[in-house]
């Protein structure tokens, strides 16, 4: 039995896959079993580190999720280059879970249980059943890794989820060439762009796909154009009305500055120095258990010796390569960037083993034999799982914390937030010196400046002193009478940046140390370098009476 490759009328414009030996019920029935276990050990590992500390990207979205769900509109009292789209979700995540750590992780992995199915649907789509199974097994692992810190609500896995959605959409439209279905699925990709700026790259994916396979065959212009429209409607609708709404809610100017004149000059920061050491620091991490990562390039590499493979690599090497191009904005590339191109390396490696499947099969080899690579496949994976869980999944979330990152100060912030909460009238304003919004969150209190992280402020980019000043003038007007400073560099930026903006570091504590008063101090394990004092700590001041 061969496997071979014919036109379908049900398929969009490419080869349609029928694998040399179909399917029986049972051993669909296998695969689904396979893919449900391995989402099973996901919500496993996921529901025993629920109430993991929030780190700091994570708090700056739930604050901002907590005051959109008070009526206040994002940029409005807290400010960040971030588009809106990944603030409205937790808001939406908390208004159905509830306002905790426990709350927002449930919500993630009911993302992370959507994108995987997403995932499995469009490697199916593409390559069958087995192909399908793999490929969201492969992806319910990878996403889940704390090299990626998959465990943390990153903006990366709401616009994976999106983006999916989109190129599961424009495939079925370009098979039914229903105008409606184009909408849909421009209209996920905007949301996607929405979660967060490089989400673009998977609209730019799939328009030039979709032009790509207009391209190919003859097809009447009217059609294209109002098929084009429509798909390009969807995509700029979940922006424009954004827009109006910032617009109507009288903060427009605010979001424009951060997401637009702010960020792009924080695109341009970097030095190539810069990103070969992020490279060298994440990167190696990022691509274990190298046995996955194998199946991984052998099969983007699959074209090359399988037919079986070849029917559709235009779209998958496409789909890879702007996947990557998705963690290169700024050239950062930090570890839950890289979340970005999981699905197209998931889908690798689910054309790894079916290829390979296929290609036994054609040598007529035995059936027993055909079965090798899915043998090795679920070995591989199960040896990687428990390799995983033995490491990192088996500790409780605090030690989690400790050994994947340390030095934050997450769990020191909970500590803070609690005395806050107790301490604080409703009114109450918090002045925080540091990058830990989680803070507010946990107080349920609103902070006393917009800026919600130090960073931009210590950055070499033409804003930073004008930030400077006007966090410390919105602090003074503010008088908070609680003001929590972050003595851990890990808060403030880079040690040399530090230096550099030695005067304003040096104001922010004359400040406190001139209007305020020690009320409560936590000290941050593993005493990371620090600005004050003998040793790390986060400190409480509270304003002297007299002030």
């Amino acid at each position: 039995m061969k496997a071979f490759v014919n036109r379908s009328t049900h398929d969009f414009g490419a080869e349609a896959i029928k694998p040399a030996r179909p399917e029986t019920t049972w051993v669909r029935s296998s695969f689904v079993g396979a893919l449900v276990l391995a989402i099973a050990f996901s919500v496993f590992v996921r529901v025993h580190l629920r109430n993991m500390p929030l780190e700091r990207d994570e708090g700056e979205f739930a604050y901002v999720g907590q005051l959109m769900l008070q009526g206040i509109p994002p940029y409005k009292i807290a400010c960040n280059m971030k588009l809106p789209g990944t603030y409205a979700a937790y808001a939406a995540m908390m208004a159905v879970f509830g306002e905790t750590p426990s709350g927002i992780r449930i919500g993630l992995m009911l993302v992370n249980i959507a994108a995987t199915v997403l995932v499995f649907f469009l490697a199916k789509y593409l390559y069958g059943w087995l192909a399908g199974t793999v490929a969201g097994m492969t992806y319910s692992f990878l996403s889940c890794r704390p090299a990626v810190l998959g465990f943390y609500a990153h903006a990366t896995h709401f616009v994976i989820l999106a983006a999916l959605a989109g190129i599961l959409l424009l495939l079925y439209a370009i098979d039914t060439k229903r105008t409606s279905i184009y909408f849909g699925g421009g209209l996920c990709f905007g949301l996607a762009f929405l979660m967060k700026q490089p989400g673009i790259l998977f609209a730019l994916f799939a328009v030039s796909y979709w032009l790509w396979q207009q391209w190919r065959r003859p097809f009447p212009w009217r059609n294209l154009a109002v098929q084009g429209g429509a798909l390009f409607a969807g995509l700029a609708l979940p922006f424009a009305v954004t827009c109006l709404m910032l617009f109507r809610a009288g903060v427009f100017p605010s979001f424009w500055f951060w997401t637009w004149s702010y960020a792009r000059e924080y695109g341009v920061i970097t030095t190539l120095p810069d990103a070969k050491t992020a490279l060298r620091a994440f990167l190696p991490w990022v691509i274990r258990p190298f046995v996955i990562w194998e199946m991984v390039a052998i099969g983007l590499a699959a074209p090359f010796w399988s037919r079986f493979a070849r029917a559709h690599a235009g779209f998958v090497t496409s789909f890879f390569l702007f996947s990557c191009l998705a963690v290169c904005p700024g050239f950062y590339f930090r570890p839950h960037y890289y979340i970005l191109v999981l699905p197209a390396a998931a889908l690798g490696a689910g054309i790894a083993v079916s290829a390979a499947q296929e290609l036994l099969l054609e040598k007529r080899l035995g059936t027993w034999i055909a079965w090798f690579p899915v043998l090795y496949f679920a070995v591989a994976f199960v040896i990687s799982a428990r390799a995983e869980y033995r490491r990192y999944f088996r500790l409780d979330p605090v030690a989690l914390v400790r050994r994947v990152q340390a030095g934050e100060a997450f769990p020191e912030a909970v500590a803070i937030g609690i005395y806050i909460k107790a301490h604080a009238s409703d009114q109450d304003t918090i002045g925080l010196f540091g990058s830990e919004p989680e803070i507010c969150f946990y107080s349920a209190r609103h902070c006393a400046s917009s800026y919600l992280y130090l960073y931009p402020l210590m950055e070499k980019q033409k804003f930073a002193h004008q930030m400077q000043d006007e966090m410390m003038q919105q602090v003074r007007d503010a008088r908070p009478r609680f003001l929590v400073y972050v003595d851990d560099i890990h808060s403030w930026g880079w040690k040399a940046q530090v230096e550099e903006n030695r005067g304003f570091v040096d104001s922010t504590w004359a400040y406190a140390q001139r209007n305020y008063e020690v009320v409560d101090q936590v000290a941050v394990a593993g005493d990371p370098d620090h600005l004050w004092g003998d040793h790390a700590c986060l400190y409480v001041f509270r304003r002297k009476e007299k002030n």
